[in-house]
């Protein structure tokens, strides 16, 4: 069997969320459930404009009574200024955590529950494999299995069609459910309230969720984030980050459901500038193509 494999994530920072009301602060906050997640567990999370777009994404790590908010280096300090601009008179501690310690992956066959400070399955998806925090030398000397980077890590959650803020999307642009979070365990539609609840439970009980993140596969190389996915030359789409596949190139791109599906009835070729991709539904998803019928 193929060993395990690790990256440390150097795109990733973590914010520490302390205090008596760390807990009841987050839950009302974010749109996982933290009530949920016990001693030592894991969530994946958002929290969104008053209008229920991605403001920020980030996973959440509880330790005893202490949280870890993984999220991008890019945004972690508007983050922090966020999170505490909602603080208000609440007993939560807010920092950043030490640039030492570090966020690796590890992957395929193996386990690292026994490294670093803590480690948990990932929450999103268990073929993305888990999540160790830790001292970051003490980490890439540690640690079982094939060392690899970034790049490696980011095709291996393209292949598995789970999209990331930032490298899929910008902030303040799409909903929850455009970037599958209802699908990789991001979202609770059983709590209570939080910010942009609203919006987000009347798009998942009106079934409107139009949208959505899907895998996309090319034999030919693949173009930038942004690009345009068309058929008969209208916008489809829009395609999210790349990596090299099996055969060709995989990439991540949010579609249109229905245009696709009109598409895929009309035999219309999907294009990503002038290349032709396949558009795939990652194996997960619990969603399906509408009912269309072919356009005359």
């Amino acid at each position: 069997m193929p060993s395990a494999i690790y990256a440390h994530l150097t795109d990733r920072s973590l914010i520490k969320v302390a205090g008596d009301e760390a807990t009841h602060f987050l839950q009302n906050l974010v749109t996982s459930d933290i009530d949920n997640l016990g001693q030592l567990g894991a969530a994946s999370a958002a929290l969104l404009t008053p209008q229920g777009k991605i403001l920020f994404d980030f996973l959440i790590y509880k330790v005893d009574d202490v949280y870890y908010v993984d999220a991008p280096s890019a945004v972690a300090t508007d983050l922090l200024k966020r999170l505490t601009f909602y603080r208000l008179r609440a007993k939560v501690d807010l920092e950043a955590v030490d640039a030492e310690i570090g966020v690796f992956a590890v992957w395929g066959n193996g386990k690292a529950a026994d490294k670093g400070l803590f480690s948990v399955n990932d929450p999103r998806l268990e073929a993305l494999g888990q999540r160790v925090v830790g001292q970051i030398d003490q980490l890439s000397q540690s640690l079982d299995g094939v060392a690899a980077d970034l790049s490696a890590y980011d095709a291996h959650r393209i292949a598995h069609g789970v999209p990331e803020g930032l490298k899929d999307y910008d902030y303040s642009d799409i909903f929850p459910h455009d970037a599958d979070l209802d699908q990789l365990n991001g979202v609770s539609f059983t709590k209570g309230c939080y910010v942009g609840q609203e919006v987000v439970s009347r798009v998942q009980h009106r079934g409107t969720a139009r949208k959505r993140f899907v895998k996309v596969e090319s034999s030919s190389a693949l173009f930038d984030k942004g690009t345009d996915l068309t058929a008969a030359g209208k916008n489809v789409g829009t395609l999210g980050s790349t990596a090299v596949g099996q055969k060709g190139s995989v990439g991540l791109a949010l579609i249109r459901l229905d245009k696709v599906a009109q598409a895929k009835d009309n035999g219309n070729p999907l294009l990503c500038g002038d290349v032709e991709v396949d558009v795939i539904l990652p194996e997960w998803a619990k969603f399906t193509w509408p009912e269309t019928s072919a356009a005359d």
